[in-house]
């Protein structure tokens, strides 16, 4: 019973610790003289009119490299989340072969599968900035 009132009340503490946060983050009303159109433009729009707001950022629409650097970025870290997934997944193969070795060599080809994409992924990126922005001298993601 000690635990969880312990535990219910650190959640409280919490919440009311973090929710003044979430309700600063809340943008100004829209004025009531103003046309529902036009606020729904700026709900739309962000950056000055060159982006779409969205719920994962502002996406670049003016701009074809900060678009293409945006789709990049998301991609990797998805890639990224999927290694992650791929390595969890390998060592519970592994974990739980129970001695099969058909099993245990399923899972250390898995495993080292993904670790070795994962460096691919973090190399390429290194790669890529190396030779366009330090040898090329290309504006990318500075």
């Amino acid at each position: 019973m000690g635990k969880i009132l312990s535990v219910a009340a650190l959640f409280l503490l919490l919440f009311n610790f973090f929710a003044p946060i979430a309700y600063a983050q809340r943008g100004p009303r829209p004025s009531p003289t103003a046309s529902p159109a036009a606020s729904q433009q700026d709900n739309i729009t962000c950056e000055g009119g060159t982006g779409i707001n969205t719920a994962i950022g502002c996406i670049p629409i003016s701009d074809t490299n900060a678009f293409i650097g945006f789709i990049l970025r998301w991609a990797i870290g998805i890639g990224g989340g999927i290694a992650f997934l791929l390595i969890v997944y390998a060592g519970f193969m592994i974990m739980s072969s129970s001695g099969n070795p058909e099993r245990l060599k399923a899972g250390q080809e898995l495993l080292t599968s993904a670790i070795a994409g994962l460096i691919m992924l973090i190399f390429s990126v290194f790669i890529l900035r190396v030779i366009g922005v330090d040898i090329l001298g290309l504006p990318i993601g500075g």
